[in-house]
């Protein structure tokens, strides 16, 4: 078994049974998707703009543009406070999150998980990494960091629980 950071799988460990409507993260066998993983696992950190989707009161899917920072297995993403998707999340913390596909449909990323507030988390214009790959469109779209920060100031921590394919 090749590990290439990649922690959910869609079909579930050999021997571990799992409850219909849970997600747990379980690894991978990558033996025969080693190329798709290493592939996913790079656009995950190279991508810029994602899709996330929540759930709202009345069972509609809501997707929203995200930006996001894949880090440790995790998703990191900064909202606006008050918007619908954090009142979705707040009631149902399970989420899809899909990067756009690339080429003539190939080569899809979609994730299933649940996610959370983090306050833990530095505000965006602290963040490094974040910074790192976010600050050209930060001063482009809101001035400057600290504005963007200012207005996404709540982090969510997105857990992976299932890859799909």
């Amino acid at each position: 078994v090749v590990s290439v950071g990649v922690p959910w799988s869609g079909r579930g460990a050999p021997g571990r049974r799992r409850r219909r409507g849970t997600l747990s993260p379980v690894p991978i066998d990558f033996e025969d998707r080693a190329e798709f993983g290493l592939r996913a696992r790079r656009r995950l950190r190279d991508e810029l703009i994602a899709w996330l989707v929540t759930v709202a009161p009345d069972g509609r899917p809501q997707p929203s543009p995200i930006w996001f920072l894949y880090h440790e297995d995790e998703l990191l993403i900064y909202s606006q406070p008050h918007t619908p998707k954090l009142r979705n999340i707040a009631a149902n913390p399970k989420v899809s999150f899909a990067l756009d596909v690339t080429d003539i449909g190939r080569n899809i990323v979609r994730l299933e998980g649940t996610a959370r507030r983090a306050h833990d988390q530095p505000p965006a214009n602290e963040h490094p990494a974040y910074l790192t790959k976010y600050t050209e469109r930060m001063g482009a779209l809101f001035g400057t960091p600290e504005q963007f920060a200012t207005l996404f100031s709540a982090a969510l921590i997105i857990t992976p629980a299932k890859l799909h394919t």
